[in-house]
């Protein structure tokens, strides 16, 4: 078996930011390739915050020069990083959430929301998925959020036989045991590890849970954040299984 490093980017966003939030990945992917991560996930809409009533002004195509600072970034440190972005695929489509892959070959991929959750749709429009990528020779599936509450999105992934679930999500206090409850289910039941990047803070108005975590392909806990704040739920595979590690980032 070979050696994987994956981590949730835990992160705060600030509402509309673009270059505060560039400034904070930056930070999240410096300490991750630190630690040896290979694959970084960041939650929904990490660059701009949860917020719909900006979400059309601040959709950029996915090609945008603005996010050259960190495709360079992901590049030179080698870090394969997963961010949130709202996106438009040409100038008259409509917003759709993405989660954009920023390859560690310099290469760019685009995930765009499937499953809406109800509301958004006065802000987005629903996306059509995206391709797997791989890290090393482990195939990654990438979901947004809504995307995981459909059971067949998850068993989408595992006929694509990935070794890793990972998704970018914002969960509030309420829905955190449902949803962990899925996705540690979904882990158990395709036997592929999960990952779950939540924000560590207030988004959008929305007050988040925090407690990113990843889950091995029996179900079993690796690393789960202890509640809000800028941290990175870091998990690591060689030959002895799975150990994790929390590693905070405001501080370190």
């Amino acid at each position: 078996m070979t050696t994987l490093t994956i981590a949730a980017a835990q992160s705060i966003s600030i509402a509309g930011d673009l270059a505060a939030n560039i400034a904070w990945h930056q930070r999240f992917m410096q300490v991750a390739a630190e630690q040896g991560v290979q694959l970084l996930v960041f939650p929904e809409l990490s660059l701009t915050g949860y917020e719909r009533g900006l979400a059309a002004e601040l959709a950029i195509d996915p090609n945008d020069e603005v996010l050259r600072p960190l495709r360079d970034f992901a590049r030179e440190l080698g870090v394969t990083s997963v961010v949130g972005m709202p996106i438009r695929l040409s100038d008259d489509s409509p917003v759709l959430i993405g989660a954009l892959v920023l390859g560690a070959d310099g290469s760019l991929g685009v995930y765009s929301k499937q499953h809406l959750h109800p509301g958004e749709e006065v802000a987005f429009a629903p996306g059509t998925g995206g391709s797997t990528l791989k890290i090393g020779t482990e195939t990654i599936a990438l979901a947004v959020c809504a995307d995981f509450s459909h059971a067949s999105h998850a068993a989408a992934a595992a006929e694509q036989r990935a070794a890793l679930y990972a998704a970018g999500v914002l969960i509030t206090e309420e829905g955190y045991a449902p949803d962990t409850a899925l996705l540690q289910g979904y882990a158990c039941t395709h036997s592929m590890a999960v990952l779950m990047a939540n924000h560590g803070g207030v988004t959008g108005g929305w007050e988040s849970a925090g407690r990113s975590a990843i889950w091995a392909a029996d179900g079993s806990l690796i690393s789960a954040a202890p509640g809000t704040g800028k941290l990175l739920v870091v998990a690591r595979r060689d030959a002895d299984g799975w150990n994790g590690q929390i590693v905070n980032v405001a501080e370190a």
